[in-house]
């Protein structure tokens, strides 16, 4: 892969996309986990990377962000490629370099001022069974070892689960009535076998088609329905529950957000609970999201296509579902920059052929992810579908403060 090298590859790239950059597939294995294999990926190739490093249950999206997946991780891991056509070559950079390079011209002047890189990613994440119960620290906590908070979201699209899994249910928060000291008492048993933190947890059935808001200091096991996860441009998290899924989670994912000098304190571990916010007993009408219509439905069905917000509750990213009816030709308009990934159908979008991939070999290109910056946002961007029967459909990642997101 190239380095920026302070050429012009990402001007290039931006003036040969008309404003869109073309992204390839970036996979991500994490060693505790099962494949779902629902994210397209070959099945010879979900353990391309060999036994030590897992399977692959994740593909990361318009990514700035390296994967931390201990002393194996592989070179930029978890990071975006720009992929630039050089005549009969495709050239790769990485979209983080691209970033860096051309500033607000293709994350907007008001992000790169605010963040000086963008400060988002979204994923697919996808496995067979449910991950532990976990937590993700807030901005606070996670400066404590040099990290940002992370709030996340969850939207499961209906065009990769055509199975559930063998859990489709999601543990939040802690039950009202719950004490402190009960919490404080199975982290204490984190190395005693199963420390059953989950006896004080609600599970909700996943539903396909919806999503969760998954605010910083939310205890929460994520169930096995195939996940898209936009989140804020963080890796950190503590693992709390010890046994899922009959697996034993090592007890240093336990103190893997502690600063070193408090390793080994409980009461570190209590702090980064948010302990009104999980005990809430209207969790699931504060965090719940159905699809909500960015305007009338009748009036964009009319021009050819509906969208929805799928991701709306948090100022640090946001999401939308775009559908393009079968035949229609449609423009566009965001007033930011965002990523695209294609979940169904093909077409044209801009200068770029844009389709959904059925089934993809490791390291292969594809047309169905790309990153559009915000001057072609703000001047629209023009999709045709170009079947007869078949509707597009994209999700649309969007970094802080979106303009156009109006937070409940």
């Amino acid at each position: 892969m190239e380095t920026m090298e302070k050429t012009t590859l990402a001007e290039k790239a931006l003036d040969q996309g008309k404003g869109i950059l073309r992204l390839a597939p970036t996979w991500v294995p994490r060693s505790f986990c099962v494949p779902g294999r629902r994210i397209k990926l070959h099945p010879d190739d979900y353990y391309v990377l060999g036994g030590q490093r897992g399977g692959i249950d994740e593909r990361w999206l318009s990514s700035t962000t390296p994967a931390k997946n201990g002393p194996l991780t592989g070179k930029n891991e978890g990071l975006s490629a720009v992929v630039f056509k050089d005549g009969n070559q495709n050239k790769q950079f990485l979209l983080k370099d691209a970033i860096d390079e051309l500033k607000g011209e293709l994350i907007g002047t008001r992000l790169w001022k605010e963040y000086g890189s963008w400060p988002m990613y979204s994923k697919f994440f996808d496995n067979m069974g449910p991950l532990p119960h976990h937590i993700h620290h807030n901005d606070e906590h996670a400066k404590l070892i040099g990290q940002l908070g992370k709030p996340e979201a969850y939207y499961f699209p209906p065009q990769l689960n055509n199975h559930g899994g063998d859990f489709p249910y999601t543990f939040f928060g802690i039950a009202p009535g719950t004490t402190k000291a009960q919490i404080r008492e199975c982290l204490v048993n984190f190395t005693k076998g199963d420390n059953k933190i989950t006896n004080y947890s609600s599970a909700y059935r996943l539903e396909p088609g919806t999503g969760w808001d998954v605010p910083p200091g939310t205890l929460h096991a994520p169930g096995s329905l195939c996940t898209y996860e936009p989140q804020k441009a963080s890796d950190v998290f503590a693992m709390y529950q010890s046994l899922v899924n009959e697996a034993i989670i090592p007890e240093e994912l336990l103190w893997n957000g502690t600063p070193k000098d408090r390793i080994g304190d409980y009461d570190q571990l209590m702090e980064v609970i948010d302990w009104d916010l999980n005990v809430d007993p209207n969790f699931m009408a504060n965090h719940f999201m159905r699809p909500k219509p960015v305007r009338s439905v009748e009036e964009m069905k009319a021009e050819g296509y509906v969208e929805n917000w799928i991701c709306y509750k948090s100022h640090a990213y946001s999401a939308k579902e775009l559908t393009v009816m079968p035949g229609a030709r449609v423009t566009i308009k965001d007033n930011a920059a965002y990523g695209i990934i294609m979940m169904q159908g093909h077409g044209k979008m801009g200068v770029w052929d844009v389709e959904t991939p059925a089934l993809i070999r490791y390291g292969q290109l594809t047309n169905d992810e790309f990153f559009i910056s915000e001057k072609a946002a703000r001047e629209g961007v023009n999709i045709v579908n170009t079947s007869g029967t078949d509707p597009i459909v994209m999700l649309k990642h969007f970094g802080p403060g979106n303009p156009d997101l109006k937070l409940e």
